[in-house]
Formats: C-alpha cells, sequence, structure tokens
C-alpha cells in the first residue's frame, strides 16, 4: 500500500494537525513489507535506519562504499550489529544477515553506475532513501573531490536508476542543515533563502535539492529532502563533538572550542530523527511537482557550553578546555524550524539532552572502554 501526500493543501491547524497525525499512526501499523534501498547503511543514521525499517517487516538493501573518512572498525561493527560479518562482506556482492534475514548488504559505490543499474535491474524497489554522502564541514576544505564523486556523481547515479526504474515510488534523500550557510533568521525555516553557503559540503547538499526538484519536475519522481540538523547518540560519528569531547574528556586532555563556545547547535537525538525519517518515507509528495523538503531537528538549540557541561555531568568528570577562534567553513549557530514537519507528520522530538547525552555515554563506554 502506498499513500501519497498532496504537498499543495493548506496549513493545517492543530485540530487537523491530531486527525492527520491519528491517521498516519493508524497507517504505519500496515506499512510493512515493502523493498528498501538504504544508502550508507554503515553509516550512523544508516544503520540505525536499517534496524527500525527490519524491525517493522521490512526488505531492506543496504550498500555503503565503507571508505576510509574514519575508522572502519566503527562501520563494520555497526554492521555486525545486525548481523552482517565483515568476513563475509565484497564489493557488488549482497550477503544476508544472520539476524535480519530480510537484511541484504554489498559493498558498493554509488559511483559504480554499472553496479548500481544492476541492482535496480534485479530488484524491484518500492522506496529509496539515499543517506550515502561525503559528510563533514572541514574534511570538505582539505578533499573537495571526494565530494563531488559521492555527493553529486553518486546522487545523479541514483536519480537515474529511479527515473527508469517506476516501480520506485519515494526517493528520501539527506540534506543537511549547512545548506543554511550564513542565515541570520532564527529559526531556519524551509522558506529562507539557501544561496550562500560556507563549504562546498552544503554546496554539493543544496545541489542534491535542485537536482531532486528537476527529476521530479521533468519526469514526476517524487522526491523528499531532510536537512538533518545536529543528529548525536549511539554508535555516533567519531569525528563530531560528541565523541571527540568524550575521548578527550576520558583520558584527561583538552577538547578544542571554537568561537570561544560562543555557538549553538540544534541537537537531535539519533532516535528522534529516525521516527521522522520512517513517517516521511510512507508518504511520497504529490502534485505538478512532487517536490518537498523538510527540516529535521529538535528545534530547540543549546550554547555549545551547556553540551559540554552535560556531557561533563554524565561522565563525572570536568572537560580541560582550549578556546579556539571561529573555524573556516564553520557556522555560529543552528537552529530549526521543525514546524512544517510536526504539522504533516506529527513530528515532535522527545527525547532531551541529559537523557541523551545519557545514553550515548553508555554506549560509548560499552564500545571503547571495554
Amino acid at each position: 500500500m502506498w499513500h501519497k501526500f498532496n504537498v499543495r493543501q493548506e496549513q493545517i491547524n492543530l485540530a487537523s494537525a491530531f486527525v492527520f497525525y491519528t491517521f498516519v499512526t493508524t497507517f504505519h501499523q500496515s506499512f510493512a513489507n515493502m523493498k528498501i534501498l538504504i544508502t550508507g547503511t554503515a553509516g550512523f543514521i544508516g544503520f540505525h535506519l536499517a534496524k527500525s525499517l527490519l524491525d517493522q517487516g521490512h526488505s531492506v538493501w543496504g550498500i555503503d562504499s565503507i571508505n576510509d573518512y574514519y575508522d572502519t572498525r566503527l562501520k563494520y561493527a555497526r554492521l555486525a550489529e545486525t548481523g552482517i560479518e565483515q568476513s563475509s562482506i565484497e564489493y557488488n556482492r549482497f550477503v544476508s544477515g544472520s539476524r535480519y534475514p530480510d537484511y541484504h548488504f554489498a559493498q558498493m559505490q554509488l559511483e559504480d553506475r554499472e553496479a548500481l543499474e544492476k541492482l535496480f535491474d534485479e530488484v524491484p524497489f518500492e522506496a529509496v532513501v539515499n543517506l550515502a554522502a561525503q559528510a563533514g564541514v572541514r574534511y570538505s576544505l582539505e578533499n573537495p573531490h571526494a565530494y563531488i564523486d559521492s555527493n553529486i556523481v553518486g546522487f545523479i547515479n541514483l536519480l537515474e536508476c529511479c527515473r527508469h526504474h517506476r516501480n520506485v515510488k519515494h526517493l528520501v534523500y539527506a540534506s543537511s542543515s549547512s545548506v543554511y550557510g550564513t542565515n541570520e533568521k532564527i529559526p531556519f525555516s524551509e522558506n529562507d533563502r539557501v544561496d550562500n553557503p560556507v563549504s562546498l559540503y552544503a554546496a554539493t547538499k543544496k545541489a542534491n535539492e535542485l537536482m531532486a526538484h528537476v527529476y521530479s519536475k521533468l519526469y514526476g519522481i517524487a522526491t523528499t529532502g531532510l536537512r538533518f540538523f545536529t543528529v548525536y547518540g549511539p554508535w555516533g560519528r567519531p569525528d563530531m563533538a560528541p565523541i571527540l569531547f568524550t575521548k578527550a574528556i576520558l583520558s584527561g586532555e583538552p577538547i578544542k572550542v571554537f568561537n570561544n563556545g560562543n555557538m549553538s547547535r540544534d541537537f537531535t537525538y539519533i532516535d528522534d530523527i529516525i521516527k521522522g525519517v520512517v513517517k516521511v518515507i510512507q508518504y511520497a509528495p504529490q502534485g505538478n511537482i512532487p517536490a518537498e523538503i523538510y527540516n529535521i531537528g529538535c528545534g530547540r538549540p543549546m550554547q555549545l557550553m551547556d553540551f559540554i557541561h552535560t556531557l561533563e555531568d554524565a561522565l563525572g568528570k570536568k572537560a580541560q578546555m582550549t578556546m579556539l577562534p571561529m573555524q573556516q567553513g564553520d557556522v555560529y549557530q543552528t537552529y530549526a524550524d521543525t514546524s512544517k514537519l510536526q504539522g504533516r507528520f506529527g513530528y515532535k522530538p522527545q527525547t532531551d539532552l541529559k537523557e541523551g547525552i545519557a545514553a550515548f555515554t553508555r554506549w560509548y563506554k560499552e564500545y571503547y572502554c571495554q
């Protein structure tokens, strides 16, 4: 069963929002047994999404390049959590997980157009979720070609596969809060201008939004872009602040605090993000141009120093800090206006920072300290 959401409908009021949320919940119970492709399933969000969809009874095909942008041992450990052992992984050959018989994984690059086309020829996917990308704002300053290969070439290959395989009813893809660049209007809204990026990473994410819009307009492909804000939680990326700070605090080393700590981020716990993504997958945009974009974050920004103090409390240890100026390619604050996503899907994060940090630090100690 597939439901389409009319992107032209009027802004719903609170009463109708409740009715719509009830309908979403009812439909969610029959949202099962779909064939879904997720790219980037060895990554942080992709791993959690694959596990969630498998737990709900879907058949999931996962692909990931397993590149060495950060320690691949963490990527293989995520895969092992879903029953995919490192020794069984090969390029362009799918293996099934021991924990989830309906989970099929292959090491594959989106830039490999021939392999991707073969996959779409063999499996009639109903939904595609693209979470594979070369991540990292600061890394893009040093390795620009990696971002073009993965984020631009890889994405056009995926769009072309969806274009020529019309069994795909919905393409959901990861954008980023970084598209807002130096936007000074707070909170960040989907209606704000996003033509002033401050990093190549942000520029590739904005390009993805434009590319998806064009394919929706020309070929009627239903696409939804999700502008992720700062996501944290168990199995997170080791190049992000939570793990970097935790490692330094526990080892007694100073943490680097940019802009002298005068920064704020819309920290969002991974479980809340996944619930939002799952809801979005179910409803393909409709209309003359079936394309949508949503902010997906917490909607409650926190000062970086408050985040550090919450982490200190969870670890039971004070941080040593090295105060530094703002780093090139970074932004002072991020703050998501999530009213659009909340109004249409009932999305509302439930995990406060203290609870989320506690869960994260428990995982960190189990994974890194044993």
